[in-house]
């Protein structure tokens, strides 16, 4: 079974990831393929060198992410442009490791922060949302990165309505209590599946 697991930024995806592997799935993480895909030499960095030019690029190579951040988020069309390079790389990749762990685990949990942003779930047997309450959304994000509280709304707000995410999953872990809710809602996740 192949799951997609979603929510917003700052709802608790990494901890209820974390949980799912403890209890035996393997994960894709979604940001961890998508530094992997602008690593010197891969084609899609190259594709991004040559959209937003050298300038987004360190002397060694590396991407220059603070460069291409400056372009992309202050304009909706070079997001766009850097997007379509950026999300069928890391779909395709993803998918590989997909087949792979499938042949390796009876759970295969991808870590998605924009999986309905971007289309993907039909990809997957079933969606997890890992959800809280905007209002709470927005203190963990001020707290957890320093930010005033209009720089965090204006992030949470580049994403789909958590509410919205919520009611379209097919599994809901609600993670505004404490770890041990989170993880009893994720246990009984588990054993609805008769996972080992």
């Amino acid at each position: 079974m192949k799951i997609g697991l979603t929510g917003g930024i700052a709802t608790g995806k990494s901890t209820v990831a974390a949980m799912l592997v403890e209890r035996g799935a393997l994960l894709v993480d979604a940001d961890q393929v998508a530094r992997e895909v602008v690593m010197p030499g891969e084609p899609a960095l190259e594709a991004v060198a040559s959209a937003f030019g050298q300038a987004v690029i360190h002397t060694d190579g590396t991407l220059n992410r603070k460069a291409l951040g400056g372009i992309v988020f202050n304009n909706r069309e070079s997001l766009a442009q850097l997007e379509s390079i950026l999300h069928p790389a890391i779909r395709n990749r993803m998918q590989q490791q997909i087949r792979q762990y499938e042949e390796q685990s009876q759970l295969v949990v991808a870590d998605i922060p924009l999986l309905y942003e971007t289309g993907q779930e039909g990809l997957y047997d079933g969606i997890m949302v890992v959800y809280v309450p905007q209002q709470l959304q927005l203190k963990r994000l001020m707290e957890r990165n320093g930010l005033p509280e209009e720089e965090a709304l204006r992030r949470i707000g580049l994403q789909m309505d958590i509410e919205q995410k919520r009611s379209r999953a097919d599994w809901v872990i609600d993670n505004s209590g404490s770890l041990e809710e989170t993880r009893r809602q994720v246990d009984d996740f588990w054993k609805s599946k008769d996972l080992p």
